[in-house]
């Protein structure tokens, strides 16, 4: 729900243990597709994404001021984050106020490296605080493969960071200055990656750093061996949750410096190439799909899944979905006609995963719709004991061979979508169908024909009544 006053405008989101948004009003949502996320998918607001995982690992509420870039404008407000703990499987409350949209100011090459640095940041697998003199003060390392690493911090900490790494192209006597060292490659022990340092100084600008931020990224993925041992499903497992997080990263710094270069913020740029910047952009967004597609379908794959039983409101489940993508369908000139205010079908179900069946469908539905068409979006009391939710949309249609193949994993039967490309990774009707399933209910497709006597097709999601 979005708040409006004369001057106030509210924006609430919700984000889960890996940090991906789960629901967002709709100016938080436009934002996120515009930073080149998806939803549900990893927070792509680098600025929010920071304040998230620091509210998330400390337990601690969270409120300031923030500001972001949207690839057209500048948005700015005051940002408070409450992390949830196990009430939203370990997520954050977001609630943005003053949302203010402006005209980007042209960036300096200050802004241009502070966003830079906040890239790094968002990509390090490993961080540490050194002091004035570059000592090592504390370490924090999420990879697998940097724990001789912190072992070797562990056994004999206070040493110049340089002693614990082995860096390439430097052989002078340490510590050297820290710009001469800020982008320097290095080899991680125990790591078989290679590894670049970012020095961040910490203090005055003019003056000598306090201390410093050390980051270590790597462009590679890291690959967990134990679990190729598993041969059932060990492709899927793999990419799920060894690949899925290295590869998260190099791809959103793609995204947003791809971005930057097709909004000219580094300078003029001839417009072919601003475009050829806008398409790397495009094809990094898809990327990031599949692997949050990838991450859902091993969850979904695996003995111990469930899902809770509440009561869910269908209707507000499709208004909700709709808000998310209702910018997606004006840009295409498409209308969304959803139930009516005073209609409640009650299903007994998980909203969270009802909403994210609904974004795939309607996603999916204005995806193939032709512009200026209409999509309807219907709930109501299918027979006794079952409530349906239903997405008719006016494209061309699924066959009745294709509608029998539609749900399989990894199908992309080719309803050409009207961007010109074969969008998705095909797993998203398979996983929600797998998720209706596993909620006592089914999602099934016939050609909105059938039905309607109307071009198109018409998917329905099917689910037991509420007590």
């Amino acid at each position: 729900m979005i708040e409006r006053s004369d001057t106030l405008l509210a924006a609430r989101g919700l984000t889960d243990e890996q940090d991906r948004l789960i629901t967002a009003d709709e100016p938080l949502g436009e934002l996120q597709e515009n930073c080149g996320g998806s939803l549900p998918g990893v927070l792509a607001v680098p600025e929010l994404l920071e304040l998230v995982r620091q509210s998330r690992d400390m337990d601690l509420r969270i409120a300031r001021e923030f500001s972001a870039y949207d690839g057209a404008d500048q948005i700015t407000g005051f940002v408070r984050i409450r992390p949830l703990g196990e009430q939203v499987g370990g997520g954050c409350e977001l609630v943005i106020e003053n949302w203010q949209r402006n005209p980007a100011p042209a960036m300096s090459s200050r802004l241009m490296a502070e966003r830079l640095d906040t890239i790094d940041r968002s990509a390090a697998e490993a961080t540490a605080r050194l002091d004035a003199n570059q000592h090592v003060q504390f370490l924090n390392a999420t990879a697998s493969d940097t724990e001789t690493l912190q072992a070797r911090v562990a056994a004999a900490p206070g040493k110049v960071w340089t002693e614990y790494l082995t860096l390439k192209g430097i052989a002078h006597q340490q510590p050297l200055h820290w710009r001469l060292l800020d982008g320097v490659e290095c080899d991680v022990a125990g790591s078989e990656r290679s590894w670049k340092v970012r020095l961040l100084p910490i203090g005055p600008a003019n003056g000598a750093p306090r201390g410093f931020e050390l980051l270590l990224i790597s462009s590679e993925p890291i690959v967990d061996a134990a679990r190729e041992s598993d041969v059932e499903g060990a492709h899927t497992r793999l990419v799920g949750s060894a690949l899925t997080p290295a590869l998260r990263q190099p791809i959103a710094r793609i995204i947003a410096n791809a971005e930057t270069i097709r909004a000219k913020l580094a300078g003029p740029l001839r417009n072919e190439y601003a475009e050829y910047a806008g398409n790397i952009a495009a094809a990094g967004q898809h990327l990031s799909g599949m692997l949050d597609d990838l991450a859902d379908l091993e969850v979904l794959e695996s003995p111990s899944f469930s899902t809770i039983k509440e009561k869910v409101d269908l209707g507000d489940a499709a208004k909700r979905a709709a808000g998310i993508l209702g910018v997606r369908a004006r840009a295409r000139g498409i209308t969304l006609n959803l139930p009516s205010e005073g209609d409640r079908v009650m299903a007994r179900a998980e909203f969270r995963r009802v909403l994210q069946i609904m974004i795939n469908l309607i996603g999916n539905a204005v995806a193939y719709s032709p512009e200026g068409s209409t999509i309807t979006i219907s709930a109501s009391e299918s027979y006794a004991g079952i409530v349906s939710l239903s997405v008719s949309d006016e494209g061309p249609g699924v066959s009745a061979e294709q509608a029998e193949k539609i749900f399989e994993k990894f199908e992309r039967l080719g309803r050409d979508s009207n961007g010109g490309a074969d969008q998705g990774s095909g797993l998203g009707l398979y996983i929600s169908r797998r998720l209706a399933l596993a909620m006592d209910g089914d999602l099934t497709v016939a050609p909105a024909s059938e039905t309607t006597g109307t071009p198109g097709a018409e998917f329905t999601l099917s689910l037991p009544a509420a007590e």
